[in-house]
């Protein structure tokens, strides 16, 4: 027999699992520990070691010595307060259109022309019919006027000069009804030529050659309006104005008027008219605001903002050109000279600047920087020149 005493199982102890688990957290500890140290160590030598100064920058811009003067400032649109949509009287197939956009137009020329073949036609017969009465009266009125002279002799009878003066009254108002026959022709005749209603400028063409125009665009098809035309000498500004600001508005009060297209041409203006109702949707008042005078850049439908100026400010005020302005705090002076801190890439270089007027809290740049450049707003003592900063 085979001694199987020799044989046996080896039972070993498991490893201790919670073991391993402390071993973990400690070493996961230690590495969060030692990115912390780390993260810390980055911040303190930035805050402690960097050279970067913290600094609020000011931008250039142009402004006018109104502005510095405005009570109230307020957008709106160019309106003409004269403007027309043309249309036609008559319905008709337009066969002739003589302006397009931008054309002057005077008052009473011809725009353009609707087919007129049927009232001509129908003035012909009106022309024709009056002739023929016409014509009849020459026999009518002789022979009303011999049954009169027989009659009053005794020598014709009263029903002969009655049926006489009839025939005769008759062709008389046969007349009269074919002058006004021809008059209506010639109105009809009229109305298929489309004119201008006064002096104006073309803004926009609605209908073309071949297209049915009728007064009231009586279908889908057909058109109402041939051209819209307006007074180009009429052109306002309608601003809108908050119902807690009216007050500050008075009627001729002067106002500077600056379009969003051309930002640095500044129109002259006064307040023409403070319409006497309010938007409840909007909470605002429309202000009329009339040009002293203007140039050919203002178009109708254009945006514009105006500044409603106290009642002391001067009209040459008005019409001084804009100038380039910094705050007052943005210049030192070193030996009688003039300087700012221009930033570039976050480089603080400093500028020598000539100054002229001061407006308010801003002072006027002759020269030394341009339109747009940033400057450190307010200089302290750690402001060098070619120093870095870092913007708030």
């Amino acid at each position: 027999m085979t001694d199987l005493s020799s044989l046996k199982i080896e039972r070993r102890k498991p490893k201790n699992s919670t073991m391993y688990k402390k071993k973990f957290i400690v070493a996961t500890f230690i590495v969060l520990f030692i990115i912390i140290i780390i993260a810390l160590g980055f911040l303190l030598w930035t805050v402690v070691f960097s050279n970067k100064i913290e600094v609020k920058v000011a931008t250039a811009f142009k402004r006018t010595q109104a502005e510095t003067n405005a009570v109230l400032t307020a957008s709106g649109y160019i309106v003409a307060q004269r403007k027309a949509s043309v249309a036609s009287k008559a319905t008709g197939r337009l066969i002739y259109l003589g302006v397009v956009e931008g054309d002057k137009v005077k008052k009473g020329l011809v725009i353009a022309r609707i087919e007129d073949d049927d009232v001509k036609a129908l003035l012909g017969q009106a022309k024709a019919n009056l002739s023929l009465n016409e014509a009849q009266l020459v026999d009518v009125k002789n022979k009303y006027f011999r049954q009169k002279k027989l009659f009053e002799k005794s020598l014709g009878t009263e029903s002969d000069y009655q049926t006489a003066e009839a025939n005769y009254k008759t062709i008389l108002a046969s007349i009269e009804v074919a002058k006004a026959q021809v008059k209506k022709a010639e109105v009809d005749l009229e109305n298929t030529y489309i004119r201008a209603p006064f002096d104006g400028t073309v803004l926009t063409k609605n209908a073309d050659v071949g297209e049915i125009v009728s007064p009231l665009g009586a279908s889908a098809t057909s058109r109402s309006a041939v051209v819209t035309i307006a007074d180009m000498s009429s052109l306002q500004v309608e601003a809108d104005v908050s119902e807690s600001n009216i007050d500050r508005i008075k009627q001729d009060q002067n106002c500077e008027i600056f379009l969003d297209a051309y930002s640095d041409i500044r129109y002259p203006g006064y307040v023409a008219k403070i319409v006497p109702t309010a938007d409840r949707s909007k909470a605002t008042v429309m202000v009329k605001v009339a040009f002293k005078k203007y140039d050919s850049k203002v178009l109708p439908e254009m945006s514009a903002k105006v500044l409603f100026l106290d009642m002391e400010t001067k009209q040459n005020i008005v019409q001084q050109k804009p100038m380039l302005v910094v705050p007052i705090s943005s210049v030192i002076t070193e030996d009688g000279k003039k300087f700012v801190f221009k930033v570039t890439n976050n480089i603080a270089n400093k500028f020598e600047v000539k100054t002229g007027n001061v407006s308010g809290n801003y002072i006027e740049i002759l020269s030394g920087i341009v339109e747009d450049d940033k400057v450190i707003k307010d200089i302290t003592d750690k402001i060098k020149d070619g120093i870095e900063v870092k913007i708030l």
